[in-house]
């Protein structure tokens, strides 16, 4: 049996249908559904069980996993609530860490981009501690999924006991469908969608830095089955453990992201530039970009989707379909 944390959620449903499509029903998913429909994004799934996230330490008491997959977290980059994400990001972590540790289970967790900060130390997955500790965060979400790299990663350099595998993945902007109940930290596509296909003008930030274009801000954008790809290798690939980047390796534009989205949908780009707002303007990111040399040097030659190509199956498979969930 297959433990998925988070399993409700974008990347964990994807992963959940994923593991179906394969022909394993023996998961569990441990996840809170809420209000915001997040149910639809299992509605075609099959489970063993379902475990509400206060009754999971119970539930693991004595019971035998193949591996777990802890995708379950606060991931809003806007929560303020420190002891919420605390308790949730951090010490839920650490249970199922000393849990599967205890238990000899493969350990597969998300750990986020948001850890690198403003990039000024880069995007290098470098796995030691001392590398580790340059790196600050700018949110409290950042900060949690940090913490909890380090903690893990400590334990590996004293040679201090840990699960058989145990693999962290610091996810860039990963985009797809069953990212709808995230509201306003869905991607920028899925928010934007309805105002390209109703004909109304999308909006995006110019550019206050010089020599960077209206709109020319980069992130290393990854669709959702490129990232589930990654996940089942690792469930394939029991040596390989450690802490990687999950991003296509390429920077690509918001403005190329939208205009991709136009492309599948055969319109005319309506593009209006607005003014940031000035509160964030100190602290905006530019600029990021994946380095996945490591997570190729482990033997992983699954490929990342191009931008257009991502945009297109996302767009004409699934936002602009009668049904949009997986």
């Amino acid at each position: 049996m297959l433990l998925v944390t988070g399993g409700a959620g974008f990347i964990g449903s994807n992963v959940v249908a994923a593991l179906n499509d394969a022909g394993r029903t023996d998961i569990a998913v441990c996840d809170l559904l809420g209000q915001e429909g997040k149910w639809r994004n299992l509605a075609k799934r099959q489970l063993a069980y379902f475990v509400p996230p206060s009754e999971l330490d119970a539930w693991l008491k004595g019971r035998r996993l193949d591996a777990v997959i802890h995708l379950g977290a606060i991931s809003e980059t806007t929560a303020v609530d420190g002891d919420v994400v605390i308790q949730t990001n951090f010490n839920l972590s650490m249970r199922l860490l000393d849990c599967c540790t205890a238990s000899a289970t493969p350990f597969i967790y998300a750990s986020s981009a948001a850890t690198y900060g403003d990039g000024a130390q880069g995007f290098r997955d470098d796995p030691s501690l001392a590398a580790l500790k340059r790196l600050r965060p700018m949110n409290l979400y950042g900060w949690s999924k940090h913490l909890f790299d380090m903690a893990v990663v400590a334990r590996a350099e004293k040679g201090e006991k840990l699960p058989p595998q145990w693999v962290g993945l610091k996810f860039f902007n990963v985009f797809g469908p069953n990212e709808y109940h995230k509201g306003a930290m869905a991607s920028v596509l899925a928010r934007r969608f309805e105002d390209i296909k109703a004909g109304r003008p999308v909006q995006l930030f110019k550019s206050h830095r010089e020599g960077i274009g209206d709109g020319d801000q980069r992130r290393d954008f990854i669709y959702v089955d490129d990232v589930v790809r990654v996940v089942i290798w690792l469930l394939a690939t029991p040596s390989v453990s450690g802490l990687f980047n999950v991003g296509t390796g390429r920077a690509r534009s918001f403005k190329d992201l939208m205009l991709s989205a136009y492309a599948a949908l055969g319109l005319e780009p309506n593009i209006q530039y607005i003014d940031m707002p000035e509160q964030i303007r100190g602290s905006y990111q530019y600029f990021t970009q994946s380095e996945v040399d490591r997570l190729r040097a482990t033997g992983y030659n699954g490929g990342f989707t191009a931008l257009e190509e991502a945009v297109g199956l996302y767009v004409r498979g699934y936002l602009d379909a009668t049904d949009r969930f997986r």
